[in-house]
């Protein structure tokens, strides 16, 4: 038996309900892993609240990370006792995810923990510090310099976070922008250098082509943000983008890619092949003090999720939220 975190239908608006489960509920995959935790992201949140149609089948356990200990395995690369992370591969969508006890999934989507990390680090890092990774990753397959000034956008939230304290880490100059004041303390802690109130980058910019600022930028906000960033962004500059809390749609003109060379790099952890995935937990595996990562999450029981969950639509909380299931 297990607790799990179960979204159920049986009477209308999918509903989520904390369960006891057998083994024989869970899904097909040739690696059952026990998990030790998991994460609260803002796909997950949207599971949680009904929105964008992610899940179609019911009951449902949502989740799209989890880190834990191998229990049974019918696949060669994992061994009984092996510590592993997954992250993405449409789990807690499509496949039953990580708001559990335990989880069976295939093993090509999950790889070994990290050397020096541990399951509670692995997942207050999750999917947020992943993407927020593989954004600097490709600013720096961008050549962008080792003390270049680079901004960050929705710096309170999951990504922005781990974006802010990954990129001060590797020695860049962070401005990072937010619409809580409140938290520059915690952004500073975190290694920002300067913190800009998220007013600075609403609605449309005033003119396609605006000051030179930023060498660099990684971006999980999107829409009207987005435009503003590429209108500031400076000549032969790059903008990861990594997410689109702020919306999908893009007001801006070719401008900022034609006069000023700028290269918009669309980032997508839920399709990084396995290489890149293992490079960029190599690399926050090594980046991230345990000083800082404690500082950039709170622990939560399966309980707690489902209103956390709507604090996370409405973009109150800060930082990242770690999943105990056997709290």
């Amino acid at each position: 038996m297990f607790k799990a975190l179960v979204l159920e239908a049986d009477s209308g608006e999918p509903r989520p309900v904390v369960r006891e489960l057998e083994d024989d509920a869970l899904p097909a995959g040739d690696v059952t892993v026990a998990v030790a935790y998991s994460g609260l992201n803002f796909k997950d949140a949207m599971v949680l609240t009904n929105r964008g149609n992610l899940v179609r089948s019911y009951p449902h356990v949502p989740g799209i990370d989890l880190a834990g200990t191998v229990e049974a395995s019918d696949h060669p690369d994992f061994q009984p006792g092996d510590e592993v992370l997954l992250n993405g591969w449409r789990v807690g969508e499509h496949h039953w995810g990580g708001l559990a006890g335990k989880a069976r999934v295939r093993g090509e989507w999950l790889q070994h923990l990290p050397a020096g990390m541990s399951m509670q680090h692995a997942m207050a890092v999750g999917t947020a510090g992943l993407a927020a990774m593989l954004g600097l990753l490709a600013l720096e397959d961008h050549d962008l310099a080792p003390s270049a000034q680079v901004l960050v956008t929705g710096a309170s939230g999951g990504v922005g976070s781990l974006a802010t304290a990954l990129a001060a880490a590797s020695g860049r100059y962070v401005t990072a922008v937010t619409g809580r004041p409140q938290n520059e303390i915690y952004l500073r802690g975190l290694g920002a250098h300067q913190v800009l109130d998220r007013s600075e980058l609403d609605g449309p910019p005033e003119r396609p082509l605006e000051d030179q600022r930023w060498a660099g930028c990684i971006d999980p906000v999107g829409g009207q943000t987005l435009a503003h960033s590429l209108a500031q962004m400076r000549y032969g500059a790059a903008v990861a983008a990594v997410g689109l809390a702020g919306g999908a749609k893009l007001s801006t003109t070719l401008l900022p890619f034609l006069l000023r060379g700028v290269s918009l790099l669309g980032i997508d952890s839920a399709a990084c092949p396995m290489e890149r995935r293992r490079q960029a937990w190599q690399r926050l595996a090594s980046d991230l003090s345990h000083d800082r990562l404690q500082s950039l999450f709170r622990v939560a029981s399966l309980a707690e999720v489902p209103e956390l969950a709507n604090e996370l639509i409405q973009g109150s909380i800060r930082g990242r939220v770690v999943v105990d299931p056997g709290a």
